[in-house]
């Protein structure tokens, strides 16, 4: 027995350490010496090629539904001596080691050390525990309603695991500003890129970096210090910074009560009336009266302000006689985010 416990250790690590090529080349080579011993021993009905492979996978995984079986003497002892044992071994092999690369490969994606091969996703930068898995969570529920769905990549540098692997990409980095590393993350393809650090300094150099990679992206920087995002500005104007405004909310709740809270479901995708945005695309420009009275009267939605030039240039509460143009971005209070607006519709 100790012989044979030791020939059986030698054997299953001689086989947990084949490659995958060798394990291919053992099954080719079982599958044509069972088909050619079964050939010689007379198996005619057993080695049809319509028949040979299912029943060599049915009686090397030992399941035998027993459809078709060796009639010959030399036949039954080459399936019981050859057949079933090698099948066995090769067929739990297999299955095993199938199912320990998909596992190692869910491992892999919980922890971050796979490479994101996505197109125009949303990259989150930098890791604020609650916050950013609010952040993530709000975002989830505004793709849910959007035309274009966007797959949301989280990208860190903390020893963490995937909050929710199941439903983004995550990626663990050393450094935010390394090429090898960030490109992991996919930040060259990225459409939306937003860096929320708890650090403001790490928050700059990692938005300069990110900008120096890809200037076409939407970036989005939240800064402690509104300093620091003027600073930015500076030398990315198309970055978005996103200053603190917990102070100025504070003064405004103490003067007109309930601000934090209107300013809260504003934001808030899941509570009340929320504030999104869409571009304008009729095919001539159009007063700011029969834009805000049409999505009034046709989707229950406010008209709060338009934005011609982009972003730096949004008028709020523009005056009702003013031309919108097509191409402009336009903002609006809504339950809900309008799926499809019939712009022909507004110019009738």
């Amino acid at each position: 027995m100790p012989v044979l416990n030791q020939i059986k250790r030698i054997l299953l690590k001689y086989f947990i350490d084949l490659r995958w090529h060798n394990i291919v080349l053992s099954l080719l080579v079982y599958v044509a010496m069972s088909w050619l011993l079964l050939r010689l021993a007379g198996e005619a009905a057993i080695t049809r090629s319509s028949d040979f492979i299912y029943w060599l996978m049915v009686t090397a995984s030992t399941v035998g539904y027993g459809d078709l079986s060796p009639e010959t003497v030399w036949g039954k002892y080459i399936v019981a001596l050859i057949v079933i044992p090698l099948g066995l071994g090769l067929f739990g092999l297999t299955v095993g080691r199938i199912a320990a690369f998909v596992s190692s490969q869910w491992r892999r994606g919980i922890l971050g050390l796979k490479t994101i091969n996505d197109d125009n996703h949303v990259l989150i930068i930098g890791w604020n525990e609650g916050r950013t898995l609010q952040l993530i969570r709000l975002l989830l529920r505004e793709f849910q309603c959007h035309t274009q769905q966007r797959r949301i990549v989280l990208c860190v540098r903390e020893d963490m695991e995937n909050p929710l692997p199941e439903q983004i990409g995550f990626v663990k980095v050393p450094h935010y500003t390394s090429n090898e590393d960030m490109e992991r993350a996919g930040i060259t393809r990225a459409s939306c890129v937003i860096i929320d650090n708890p650090q403001d300094d790490v928050t700059m150099t990692t938005a300069l970096f990110c900008a120096s990679k890809n200037a076409q992206a939407h970036m989005i920087a939240y800064f402690k210090d509104d300093q620091l995002g003027h600073l930015l500005k500076q030398h990315c104007p198309n970055v978005e910074c996103m200053p603190s405004v917990a102070v100025e909310m504070i003064a405004k709740s103490a003067v007109d009560p309930g601000s934090s809270a209107l300013h809260h479901q504003l934001l808030n995708v899941d509570e009340g009336m929320t504030q999104y945005s869409t571009t304008y695309q009729g095919q001539a420009p159009i007063a700011v009266r029969s834009l805000f009275s049409h999505l009034k009267e046709s989707y229950e939605a406010t008209l709060i302000g338009i934005a011609p030039e982009g972003v730096a240039g949004i008028h709020l509460n523009p005056a009702l006689d003013q031309s919108v143009s097509p191409g402009s971005t336009i903002y609006y209070i809504a339950d809900e985010r309008i799926g499809h607006i019939d712009w022909e519709a507004f110019n009738v």
